[in-house]
């Protein structure tokens, strides 16, 4: 039984679970734990950042890329609410990403006695965003701590997780017994009845639809199988693409799904809530018949459908196709798909000078590469055009819709894949919310190329406020630095375009410079093709 301090402890968990790298940023509270992470500096790499919240971020970053555990580490109270949108995001599209905070001293905990950082009930807080918080009360507890978050940030459906300890138990020492990791607890298996209902309504089916979302990301190889089988579309939407190769004749974006549905009879949503289909496309056509197949029962207490199966995406998938008969013959419904496919491409490629750009990007970024959206004019047309070839090579924040996630999302998921392009593509409001973490990436060889589309405001809101508000508009017009001179004073490259063709050379020349790079895309708000009839294509713009 090894002797060991609460902090070493902790180092010695994350690695017996695969953890090497974290993200962190020092403060008093958690002097112990970094210097347990400068005593084991050979064995786990930590990187610093500029601000709490990109900590997180960077975690979140190489979460989503990765599929693997990634951890932070702030100081408590003000530290960790710096990071709750990175939690509430990781929450939003299940990333196993783990906090690890301080807390007051042992003796102080729970008496309000004001001490540095502390809150009414720190843990409280997290609970109600992560799936699993508790404290770690001595250093003994660590190990066995540590390996019930991580098993519960990675069992049925993945997600976030938080554990802190008080200040003084991080130097504390004690005779420690390491825990091997828990594993994953074991997935629902799928109901044979459930099965044989959907299987039914397949064979009923004339023009089947599968929609997939983040909940799908591991089971293409199922997902594909099922679609080849029953001859349905696959159609995907942010955190979904790339689930299905964009360039499988059955793989359709959200545009170019909705032209198929009026003619949809049956739905079926893997790791998906539906929400595009059942709330951005209403009415559904007439008779439609839904089913979901979804790790997480909670979900399918949220939506009534004629079949809801509770299974891992692959698993539930794979009982699925060996319940089938045999395989569908709707020659015609793949026809219907194969045009479906042609009108939605053409449709978007009306989304200039958006849609240059993206053809840009997806050009520069090759077979791997990964592209990282933000709330933003052009990463809305990434969302519908971006071809995605795998999964994980499209970043988003999904719902949550997190305005300033991007950059320092970006700079996890390049630390993550030092050997893959990885673009962000930002704004100038989102862009700033970290911009200073570009001395992080100068610091520790972070090599992302940054797009920042500067058009001098929050353009959606810019447009939206002067659409639905007789031209008046408040908050939404920002003053910026000059972004060349800015990336200049952290000795970081940068080019300045105004067009997709320029974007395109500017790409190159970053990518192959291999260092942090900014590309700044000069825009102007009025010139860009608004998204609302991608976004919600039944409803006119003059309506809203």
């Amino acid at each position: 039984m090894p002797r060991m301090t609460g902090g070493d402890a902790i180092v010695d968990s994350l690695l017996k679970h695969g953890v090497e790298t974290i993200y962190g940023l020092p403060g008093v509270q958690m002097y112990g734990l970094f210097d347990a992470f400068a005593r084991n500096a050979n064995r786990l790499q930590v990187i610093n950042a500029r601000h709490e919240q990109t900590t997180a971020y960077m975690a979140l970053g190489s979460a989503l890329s990765t599929g693997k555990p990634s951890a932070y580490t702030v100081v408590p109270g003000p530290g960790v609410m710096n990071t709750m949108g990175a939690l509430t995001t990781a929450w939003g599209v299940n990333a196993p990403v783990m906090c690890i905070t301080g807390q007051v001293p042992s003796a102080m905990i729970g008496r309000g006695r004001g001490q540095l950082h502390e809150m009414p009930d720190q843990l409280a807080t997290l609970k109600t965003l992560v799936k699993f918080a508790e404290r770690i009360e001595h250093p003994t507890e660590a190990p066995q701590v540590m390996a019930r978050a991580i098993q519960a940030m990675l069992s049925g459906r993945p997600g976030p997780v938080a554990v802190e300890m008080p200040w003084d138990m991080f130097s504390a020492s004690a005779d420690v017994t390491p825990v091997e990791p828990l594993g994953k607890r074991a997935n629902p298996v799928p109901d044979p009845d459930k099965i044989a209902a959907l299987a039914k309504l397949i064979g009923e089916a004339k023009a089947p639809m599968i929609w997939v979302g983040g909940g799908a990301v591991d089971a293409g190889k199922e997902v594909l199988e099922l679609a080849e089988k029953i001859g349905a579309p696959v159609v995907s939407f942010r955190t979904g693409k790339g689930v299905v190769d964009s360039r499988h004749a059955l793989s359709l974006n959200t545009v170019q799904g909705f032209h198929l549905w009026d003619k949809t009879d049956l739905l079926i949503g893997i790791g998906t809530r539906l929400d595009v289909p059942l709330s951005r496309w209403v009415p559904s056509p007439a008779g439609l018949k839904v089913a979901r197949i979804d790790i997480d029962p909670a979900e399918h207490r949220r939506l009534a459908v004629n079949v809801a199966l509770v299974a891992d995406a692959a698993e539930g998938t794979r009982a699925l196709i060996d319940a089938l008969s045999k395989k569908a013959d709707g020659k015609a419904w793949r026809d219907e798909i194969a045009a479906a496919r042609e009108a939605g491409q053409a449709q978007i490629q009306k989304a200039q000078p958006q849609y240059g750009m993206v053809e840009a990007i997806r050009e520069a970024l090759g077979e791997d590469g990964i592209v990282v959206d933000e709330v933003t004019q052009v990463a809305y047309i990434v969302w519908y055009g971006y071809p995605v070839y795998h999964p994980r090579t499209l970043i988003s924040s999904g719902f949550s819709g997190t305005l300033g996630y991007g950059f320092p999302t970006a700079l996890g998921v390049k630390a993550a894949n030092p050997d893959r392009k990885v673009i962000s593509v930002t704004g100038d409001g989102g862009f700033l919310f970290a911009g200073s973490d570009l001395a992080t990436a100068v610091q520790f060889g972070i090599n992302l190329v940054t797009v920042v589309v500067n058009n001098a405001s929050y353009g959606n809101v810019l447009r939206d406020q002067q659409r639905l508000y007789d031209g008046r508009h408040s908050g939404s017009v920002l003053t910026n630095p000059d972004f060349q001179t800015y990336a200049k004073a952290f000795g970081v490259p940068s080019w300045q375009v105004r067009d997709a063709a320029g974007l395109k050379g500017a790409l190159k020349e970053a990518l192959a410079a291999d260092a942090p790079a900014i590309v700044e895309v000069v825009s102007d708000i009025k010139a860009d093709y608004p998204p609302y009839e991608f976004h919600q294509p039944r409803v006119k713009v003059a309506a809203r």
